[in-house]
């Protein structure tokens, strides 16, 4: 488990002294690849919200991002149960921009973050297309 929050705590920058404050969201968003059928769904859930796929069942406990990379990086902790198993099988922390870092092992789902609620005003706005000079038919 130390060695995870270490790994965690290197991808997310968060080593250094000039580490980015951490946001508690309001929710995040998964994405659930079903392997024998090839059909990918995405869920909004709330922290504690569980969704039910397949035998599994999937439960967001928190979503965090950097202050500084609202829409840039997040991370999640999932509670990842099989109703055939007694223990979770999956528990921990699951990096969007590193999926493999620490992966869902099942036979047939795979399950990865997409992101973190963000309040609007944290969001960047998008850029202007105006401004780039491309395309200016001169």
């Amino acid at each position: 488990m130390r060695a995870q929050s270490l790994a965690l705590a290197v991808v997310m920058g968060l080593a250094g002294p000039a580490a980015a404050e951490i946001v508690v969201a309001k929710g995040g968003s998964v994405r659930v690849l079903d392997r024998m059928t090839g059909a990918v769904t995405d869920y909004d859930l709330a922290p504690g919200q569980v969704q039910a796929v397949g035998k599994l069942q999937v439960r967001l406990d928190e979503c965090r991002y950097p202050s500084d990379q609202p829409t840039g990086e997040a991370y999640a902790h999932l509670t990842i149960t099989d109703q055939a198993q007694l223990d979770p099988v999956f528990k921990g922390w699951m990096v969007e921009s590193s999926p493999a870092l620490s992966a869902l092992d099942h036979p047939r789902y795979d399950v990865w973050v997409l992101h973190c609620d963000v309040p609007a005003a944290a969001a960047p706005a998008p850029a202007d297309k105006t401004s780039s000079g491309v395309g200016s038919g001169g």
